[in-house]
């Protein structure tokens, strides 16, 4: 008898686990549905996502090993409701998406980190000449510095890209065909911002957005707590725990508003639209959803293998570059290389042209 209640027992806390698994998880896919303010648990529920589904994995083993049929279908469904969203960081694809001959439009986009501050012109030189190798034609960059980049190697990039347009000073688009329009998009009480490029491509022009969000903030403040706790060893927890918290929410509501006022500036264009950048946000959160709108993920639809640009966490990889287009657009390929000039890797995207 005793051995029969501890079994009802245990089973009916992995149940009671499994619902709560499959509740979290259905509310981190709506999580981006609603702007973090005043709903930071359901916004932040969408960063746990991957956790989530691994957990529902595990539970989905137990009771497949315990038989539980009918049980094992909670966690099916629930995986089965993630698959959108597990199409944003991994697609199954067996074609190499690098080794596509179709030509088409190259774009690129790039976080290259100011170059590392690197002042003679190493770094900037052998970005271009990745560019050249994979036949760029627009290229994106942010935390751009043009006194340790493109400023000592400007006629070499003149060389490739005739056409450039810088918007604030760490924003800046390359291109080979002609640019007719720009505009700088400033954020308020941010040093970040956004930048647009009407560019001419043999007749047909295209409105490409450049966008470079406010950062979640996390490292550095984890860096700081980690100083403030070796200088004052009685710190309050809760304090510590309501500066770091507070630093990431105010990240996620200063990104919120950006991506609303892109998506407000895109719809305003009149020109087929490309976006490039970095959004220092993760796959279906409200700055993700907000800047893509309708357009079309160019991972989703024409990428392969796992995405992930940031490397700056060890072991963590994590998506938060992205380059969307509308839907009367086709992308060709999409992939990312492993350059270690900066804490993204830059990306690439051909579209049909």
């Amino acid at each position: 008898m005793g051995k029969l209640a501890v079994y009802k027992y245990v089973a009916t806390m992995f149940l009671v686990i499994q619902m709560v698994v499959s509740v979290f998880t259905l509310v981190g896919l709506f999580g981006g549905d609603v702007t973090p303010v005043g709903n930071a648990a359901r916004a932040i529920s969408v960063y746990m996502l991957p956790l989530l589904i691994a957990a529902n994995g595990v539970l989905l083993l137990y009771w497949l090993i315990r038989r539980r049929w009918l049980l094992a279908l909670i966690p099916i469904l629930t995986i089965a409701c993630c698959i959108p969203y597990i199409g944003t960081l991994y697609q199954f694809r067996f074609d190499d998406p690098k080794e596509n001959t179709q030509s088409g439009l190259k774009i690129a986009s790039y976080n290259v980190a100011m170059f590392g501050r690197e002042t003679s012109g190493f770094m900037a030189q052998d970005i271009l000449a990745e560019m050249r190798r994979q036949k760029v034609d627009i290229l994106c960059m942010q935390e751009y510095n043009e006194t340790s980049g493109d400023k000592k190697n400007s006629d070499s990039y003149k060389e490739y890209f005739p056409y450039m347009q810088t918007g604030r000073e760490d924003m800046v688009i390359y291109s080979r065909y002609p640019i007719t329009a720009n505009k700088t998009i400033l954020f308020e009480e941010t040093n970040n911002s956004a930048m647009w490029a009407d560019i001419d491509v043999n007749g047909t022009e295209y409105r490409v957005f450049n966008v470079h969000l406010e950062t979640t903030g996390i490292n550095r403040t984890l860096h700081k707590a980690g100083k403030l706790m070796m200088q004052n060893h009685e710190i309050d927890n809760n304090r510590l725990f309501d500066a770091i918290y507070g630093n990431y929410m105010m990240g996620m509501m200063f990104r919120s508003g950006q991506a609303i006022t892109i998506a407000n500036e895109k719809r305003e264009s009149d020109k087929p639209v490309i976006l490039c950048g970095d959004l220092n946000d993760v796959p279906y959160s409200f700055v993700y959803n907000t800047v893509k709108g309708d357009m079309v993920d160019g991972f989703k639809e024409c990428g392969s293998g796992w995405m992930y640009t940031y490397r700056g966490m060890q072991n963590k990889p994590v998506r938060i570059d992205y380059i969307f287009h509308e839907e009367s657009i086709e992308g060709i390929s999409y992939y990312k290389t492993e350059m270690t000039y900066s804490d993204h890797y830059p990306i690439f995207m051909k579209i049909a042209h």
